[in-house]
């Protein structure tokens, strides 16, 4: 039986209530089955407590006429032993009734007192509170590890969190100051190990280097070797390591990452080390759980401390990372607070996010404005209208007005109350992508039949066909997804420097994200690349052939093919050479030259609108792609 349940026994011992006649108040009945060990307590007020036992779990219930809660259970020392068959019953004394959620009783004729305590927010924090000014060591650390037990779902609690966290905090160091020998101790519980030791400062080096425990004394979870600089004209000091194995109430506010590794924390009492010269190292022995991503080459080892004193975050300040293996990460920081090696999706720091915000917005911005003049001008120019490139290329930007526009309301939308417009906004963005990347390669497949296949093409209602194509694809694609539920909406972008994160309007659901878009444009690109090829080795063709009349400037004909790679979105293809978010010349390029398509539209229509003035003393060629007919 776990060490935990030993200690509990008295309290399982002295509670256990059974209620034989429905009538028996201020009694305690204890039934003793196989390893289970149950406690019935009833009170005059009517409120009854049951509390079950077994050597892995321990439960605590608190029933009244009108609510059931869990609740929190803890007795003094009790006499009594676990070789009886047959049901016993205790009297019991009310000491104090705080509440109608709080009872402090006696058992036996005051041979055990006890506190019940329903696991309510208010309640478990005043308890916490009250354990955090009148300490007993070590008692009240297994106390306060068995109301994280029984009141799991309220530790959680943000009003209880932190105060569960600091008291924690406070029992580790009276573990630690137990320790007046200079042979190192471990004490282990079911949450965590404490390795206490006490450190002749005459007698060491520059670094003392011990290893942090596991559940079991040859069980190492990692090498820590901690620097003697932090204890200068002192000659002796008391420290621990303390290794967590149920940590959820450290990664409360974690998103998006995962744990690869034991959660510990180096502790010195009566001191908070910060900004170590020579920094504080731990080797991790890396144990992937069972929800770590599998695909772990899609995320980055990252050596985090939680900030305890700042937002009760994960973080990477003052920490580096030195990955070994792929099962060992060595940690160096100036600083002593709970570690990890977190797993974390390739982000982005806070501050290239800033940058590239700005870029993106600017770049953005002067794309919307130059693609409405195109529109307009296309609207007004009846010459342009008869021309199915022009139809094509202001199609484009039609496009890009739109995924520019909804864009720079992506960040403002995950800021109001009103879910339903962020949600509008992510589909608008999702739909106008998705509509970029159609019309770019109807623009692809237009150059083909123009300048490869120009005899023998006559396509009825040409336009009205890839109209529907450029604007009907997309639509099926996003209403299709918009019937599934959830997958529009606020999305958190965690940055990697600060672990805070920042919300935008966009798609919520990974496999979506990657599996439409990544697949859409892969295939459009591929498409469009080889056109582009294709067509580009037909125009230097077509150079040779002219070159024998007229010669032709060799950077005419390199900036007619720059002028189509815009035009067929080749520059979006920098998306593949960028490693995520971290291969930030790569990022930055792809947000310079995409954000700014609409402006390149613009000046191949201007490029292409002057190249036809100069043209006009020559006969019209008609195109055989018929948009009327």
């Amino acid at each position: 039986m776990s060490l935990r349940a030993k200690d509990m026994s008295l309290l399982l011992l002295l509670i256990l209530i059974h209620g034989l006649d429905g009538e028996e108040y201020n009694k305690v009945h204890l039934i003793l089955t196989n390893e289970t060990m149950e406690t019935r307590i009833s009170f005059t007020s009517g409120r009854r407590i049951t509390v079950r036992e077994t050597p892995t779990q321990l439960l605590c219930n608190s029933t009244t006429k009108s609510t059931i809660n869990s609740c929190y259970i803890e007795c003094s020392s009790f006499s009594q032993n676990k070789g009886f068959t047959e049901p016993k019953i205790f009297d019991l004394e009310i000491l104090k009734e705080w509440d109608s959620t709080r009872v402090d009783f006696s058992i036996g004729n005051h041979s055990s007192n006890c506190t019940v305590v329903d696991c309510l927010p208010d309640d478990i924090r005043k308890l916490l509170e009250e354990k955090a000014k009148t300490m007993n060591i070590p008692t009240d650390m297994r106390n306060i590890l068995n109301i994280k037990t029984m009141c799991k779902n309220v530790i959680f609690h943000e009003a209880v969190l932190d105060t569960y966290i600091s008291v924690e905090k406070k029992a580790i160091h009276g573990i630690i100051n137990m320790n007046n020998s200079e042979q190192s101790k471990t004490c282990y519980q079911e949450d965590l190990s404490i390795l206490a030791v006490k450190m002749n400062l005459s007698k060491t080096n520059d670094f003392v280097q011990i290893a942090a425990p596991g559940v079991f004394s040859y069980d190492e979870v990692a090498d820590t070797q901690i620097p003697v600089e932090a204890f200068k004209n002192e000659s002796e000091r008391k420290f621990g390591i303390v290794t967590y194995y149920s940590d959820q109430h450290l990664k409360f506010k974690v998103k998006n990452k995962y744990f690869a590794s034991n959660v510990i924390r180096i502790e010195v009492p009566g001191r908070h080390i910060v900004n170590l010269i020579n920094p504080l190292n731990v080797s991790f022995k890396l144990n992937y759980i069972k929800d770590t991503p599998l695909d772990l080459k899609n995320y980055n080892r990252s050596c985090q401390f939680y900030d305890e004193n700042g937002d009760r975050t994960w973080k990477t300040d003052g920490c580096n990372t030195t990955l070994i293996s792929d099962n060992v990460v060595e940690c160096y920081c100036n600083h002593m607070t709970p570690f990890a090696v977190l797993l974390i999706d390739s982000t982005i720091s806070e501050k290239q996010w800033e940058i590239l915000s700005y870029i993106s917005y600017a770049g953005c911005s002067v794309s919307a404005f130059f693609s409405a003049i195109t529109v307009l001008s296309f609207i007004f120019n009846s010459n342009a209208r008869a021309e199915v490139s022009s139809s094509i290329h202001v199609s484009l930007s039609g496009a890009l007005f739109l995924l520019n526009i909804s864009f720079m309301f992506s960040e403002w939308g995950a800021t109001l109350t009103v879910k339903e417009v962020c949600v509008f906004i992510a589909v608008t963005i999702h739909y106008s992508l998705l509509c970029t990347f159609t019309w770019m390669a109807i623009e692809a497949l237009h150059l083909y039949l123009l300048l490869v296949r120009v005899f023998n093409i006559y396509v009825r209602y040409y336009m009205v066909k890839l109209s529907l194509i450029g604007w009907g694809v997309p639509a099926v694609i996003v209403g299709g997804l918009m019937s599934v539920n959830n997958i529009y909406g606020i999305t958190e972008i965690t940055f990697s420097d600060t672990n805070t994160t920042n919300e935008i309007c966009w798609i919520r659901d990974r496999h979506v994200l990657y599996g439409v878009n990544i697949s859409y444009f892969s295939i459009i690109f591929m498409f469009n690349l080889a056109i582009l090829i294709t067509v580009s080795r037909q125009i230097f063709k077509l150079r040779r052939v002219g070159n024998r009349h007229d010669k032709m400037p060799v950077w005419k004909d390199a900036g007619t093919v720059l002028g189509l790679m815009c035009l067929v979105g080749t520059t979006w293809g920098l998306a593949f050479f960028s490693s995520g978010y971290n291969n930030y010349p790569i990022l930055y390029l792809f947000c310079i030259l995409n954000t700014m398509q609409g402006f390149y539209i613009f000046v191949w229509m201007c490029g292409t609108a002057r190249k036809n003035r100069a043209q006009t003393s020559h006969p019209k060629s008609k195109s055989t792609l018929d948009s009327s007919k």
